[in-house]
């Protein structure tokens, strides 16, 4: 597989889940950074099948994408069980996903994005990496206040202003559908690294790897199943 644009003298850490959006902008910093570095939560998610998963998508694409070759570091996973222990939502407990008095999904984790973003900064302070990447999007997404602009904007102050540091919090995907994730997948790596992605990560809520389809793995009926469905075949369609 091959990118489409140079890297640039830099370093990056990226919010990597195991997950199709996190992994294309894997792909993405890869592509555009020296040296990329991935992080990942065990916050007690229902669907930690993504931990298991997110090893063999780095190997996989340490393997096949010319720039991690080169490119790809150091892969650090926090233990944030407290995040789960005390969130009380559909991610973390076997409930029925619905939506709340809020009119959020109760798959919804109250300060997770929050979190995340501020314990990479502090890992990325302690090796010295600038850039923090994060498939944070509020174009196709299932509404969750943390996920958009304003608040990441928001937070990046936040997080310099308290380490006296000039992080850059990156979201390539921040205003583009999932059909444009799947074509940006595309243009960054071409079909293999679709069918990477397609085969090894995983968005579905429930866990579910039984059940292959055309866009990946999973129960096909959650909001994060049908919106990896919807895109690949509106992407599909485009082509």
């Amino acid at each position: 597989m091959t990118s489409t644009e140079p890297a640039k003298s830099s370093s990056a850490l990226v919010l990597f889940s195991g997950g199709q959006d996190s992994a294309v902008c894997l792909a993405w910093a890869l592509a555009r950074f020296d040296r990329v570095e991935t992080i990942g939560f065990d916050y007690g998610q229902r669907h930690r099948v993504e931990l298991e998963v997110r090893q063999t998508y780095l190997a996989r694409l340490a393997a096949a994408y010319d720039p991690a070759v080169t490119r790809l570091g150091r892969d650090h996973v926090l233990d944030l069980a407290v995040l789960g222990a005390i969130s009380g939502t559909a991610m973390t407990q076997e409930i029925e996903i619905a939506f709340s008095e809020s009119g959020l999904p109760n798959t919804f984790v109250p300060g997770r994005n929050l979190l995340f973003l501020t314990f990479a900064a502090a890992v990325a302070y302690r090796r010295g990496i600038k850039h923090l990447v994060t498939g944070v999007c509020e174009t196709d997404y299932s509404g969750y206040p943390d996920c958009r602009d304003d608040t990441i904007k928001a937070l990046q102050v936040a997080v310099n202003l308290g380490t006296e540091s000039r992080f850059v919090i990156d979201t390539p995907l921040m205003w583009i559908d999932k059909a444009a994730t799947w074509a940006m997948a595309s243009a960054l790596g071409g079909q293999p690294l679709v069918d990477l992605i397609t085969e090894d990560t995983h968005t579905c809520y429930l866990g579910d790897r039984t059940r292959r389809h055309p866009w990946g793995y999973g129960c096909g009926t959650c909001p994060a199943c049908e919106l990896r469905s919807a895109g690949y075949a509106k992407w599909v369609e485009g082509k």
